[in-house]
């Protein structure tokens, strides 16, 4: 099975996460950089094989401290900013939660989608093997 290989300490922002596995992954192919985005480029056919692959993330705890809180409550003031008015409650209780540190952060969302792609993660045909050092 393909083994690709991103790293932790290449990048500290989710912009920077989204610039990294496209170089690493990708092969430099455009794609839509986003968690909706990302969750398609898993299902494979989009850069990255059908068959499934092996996605090895190196330096994976220095990640979780620069894709922490910090980083979660910049991307959701992000979303708020163009988020539907219906929305906007949901998004400042999300913001509320990350600054008492609680809720998922930006790893986090990367992880369980990395997860629903892996073999019986819930997304069907997907064949990921996260491996987290």
């Amino acid at each position: 099975m393909k083994r690709y290989v991103i790293d932790g300490t290449h990048f500290q922002t989710l912009e920077e996460f989204w610039s990294h596995f496209q170089s690493e992954v990708l092969g430099g192919q455009h794609w839509g950089r986003n968690l909706d985005a990302f969750s398609d480029v898993l299902r494979g056919g989009f850069g990255t094989p059908e068959e499934g692959f092996i996605l090895e993330w190196r330096n994976s705890e220095h990640s979780r401290q620069t894709l922490g809180y910090t980083e979660t409550i910049r991307q959701l003031r992000k979303r708020l900013e163009c988020c539907h008015p219906s929305a906007t409650a949901k998004a400042r209780t999300a913001i509320a939660a990350a600054e008492r540190g609680e809720g998922p952060t930006v790893f986090d969302w990367l992880v369980e989608i990395l997860k629903m792609h892996e073999l019986g993660g819930g997304e069907g045909g997907s064949r990921v093997e996260l491996v987290l050092l």
